[in-house]
């Protein structure tokens, strides 16, 4: 059987850029929980903030520098196995990924340097500025890559032109490309889902500390700063997910026929809470609220949506695995939901510290928001298919016409190889900074800031 370049070249890039996604997901969160940190730090004066910021810095400088050097391989697989693709979108990749490194990377990592090796060296307040701008630059980042891919899924502000034979996209409105038609619900449900990530590791690891007994006032404060976060980041991706999914169902119904295995031509769509779609007998099986989809969709039970009948089958996406990773995001968004009330409830009744079992769940919860964002992104991008850039563009008409298959192979066996290592690298030095846990101790009186009493640095940390 011989090998398919486009569908490894679809591998290859899902490789990498799943792989390197578990970072900046990081980033994003653990820059606004490094915000909060400090500036309480500066607000109350307790150390206790001050021995958090510290902690975290040091563990958001390891997850930037795995993010850096995962993030090159996915950039260079532009040119070297999606030349045709990078041709036509050159003009549209090149402004927001340059504006990407202008903006987002020179801010984030220039600053980094003083949040890193200018507590003794600047101000508190100059060190807290650095704070906040590498927090922005982090953000920022995921502004032009989501912009970058949002007009993969809804192409605006853009004409075609022949160059030497070939179609290409140029910007005729910078603006309108950067506010193309999905591109500020997305990012909005990213950053959010970005805010889970880093607060469930924030909660896991102070949740790890209180069943082990150590660091408690640090992992308190950690466990309250987390799950307000964590509260306020889940509520909001049922807002953003629901006006996400409102864009794809104006924009690419294919793709919403496609997340909830809805085939009929244009009859009202049942919203399924979980199932198995049958592709070969177009028949999505399961348990599902009828005309849930159509009522979310628009306000009316009775009202008919354009389901799969409607495209030939060429330009309908891989439906079943898109509808499961659509929902694998949806259950987890749920769970989180409800393990982020539960905690909330346990607080104010005064458990929550000593509920083994609930500080066993935030601890092993810490990788559920990272699937959540994998599986949306995954349900995104092959909903899309058979399409690179939507409506014009085919992915097969995409790839770098000269690489072999047997090329494309033995680069994902080495990126597999190397990413593996990287990742235990990675694993590896987290759980030695866990094991360390902060450079102070709690009983250690000797660095604790002399404005605070007693009954200040005794007392309970409360953010809710």
């Amino acid at each position: 059987m011989a090998l398919d370049p486009v569908m490894l070249s679809r591998v290859q890039f899902a490789l990498t850029i799943s792989f390197h996604y578990i970072f900046p997901v990081f980033s994003i969160g653990l820059g606004l929980l490094l915000v909060i940190m400090e500036g309480l730090y500066l607000k109350t004066g307790r150390e206790v903030y001050h021995q958090m910021t510290h902690f975290w810095v040091s563990i958001f400088a390891l997850i930037f520098g795995i993010g850096v050097a995962s993030g090159i391989v996915m950039e260079f697989q532009f040119g070297t196995n999606w030349a045709n693709y990078s041709r036509f979108v050159g003009d549209v990749f090149g402004s927001a990924l340059a504006a990407e490194g202008l903006f987002a990377f020179f801010l984030e990592s220039g600053f980094l340097a003083v949040l890193l090796f200018g507590w003794n060296k600047v101000s508190k307040q100059m060190h807290f500025l650095s704070t906040v701008l590498v927090c922005l630059g982090a953000h920022f980042s995921a502004v032009w890559i989501v912009v970058a891919n949002s007009w993969q899924q809804t192409p605006a502000g853009f004409h075609l032109v022949n160059h030497n034979g070939a179609m290409r996209a140029e910007i005729t409105d910078f603006w309108a490309m950067v506010f193309n038609p999905s591109s500020v619900e997305r990012l909005s449900h990213v950053i959010t889902g970005a805010w889970l990530a880093g607060a469930f590791l924030l909660l896991s690891i102070s949740a790890f500390y209180l069943i082990k007994q150590k660091h408690m006032e640090m992992a308190k404060a950690g466990m309250n700063i987390g799950l307000t976060v964590a509260l306020i980041a889940s509520f909001l991706q049922l807002v953003t997910g629901h006006e996400s999914a409102l864009v794809v169902a104006k924009h690419q119904p294919a793709k919403l026929a496609a997340m909830e295995g809805h085939y009929h031509p244009y009859k009202t769509a049942d919203l399924y809470l979980f199932g198995w779609v049958d592709e070969k007998a177009e028949k999505t099986h399961g348990l599902a609220i009828p005309g849930g989809l159509s009522f979310l969709t628009h306000n009316d039970f009775q009202k008919p949506l354009v389901g799969l009948g409607k495209f030939p089958k060429t330009e309908r996406p891989p439906v079943n695995i898109t509808f499961q990773m659509y929902h694998l995001m949806i259950a987890i968004g749920m769970a989180l939901i409800g393990l982020s009330v539960l905690a909330v409830i346990l607080k104010f009744k005064g458990t929550l510290y000593t509920c083994k079992p609930v500080l066993w769940l935030f601890v092993g919860a810490v990788m559920l928001p990272q699937i959540a964002n994998q599986a949306g992104w995954a349900a995104a991008e092959i909903g899309r298919q058979p399409w690179i850039v939507y409506g014009l563009l085919r992915t097969s008409q995409g790839i770098s016409p000269v690489v072999k298959a047997d090329d494309i192979l033995a680069s994902i066996i080495l990126f597999s190889s190397v990413y593996t290592l990287l990742f235990i690298l990675f694993i590896y030095l987290l759980n030695q900074k866990i094991k360390k846990g902060p450079v102070f101790s709690d009983h250690d009186s000797v660095h604790l800031d002399p404005r605070l009493t007693t009954q200040s640095r005794e007392g309970d940390i409360n953010v809710l």
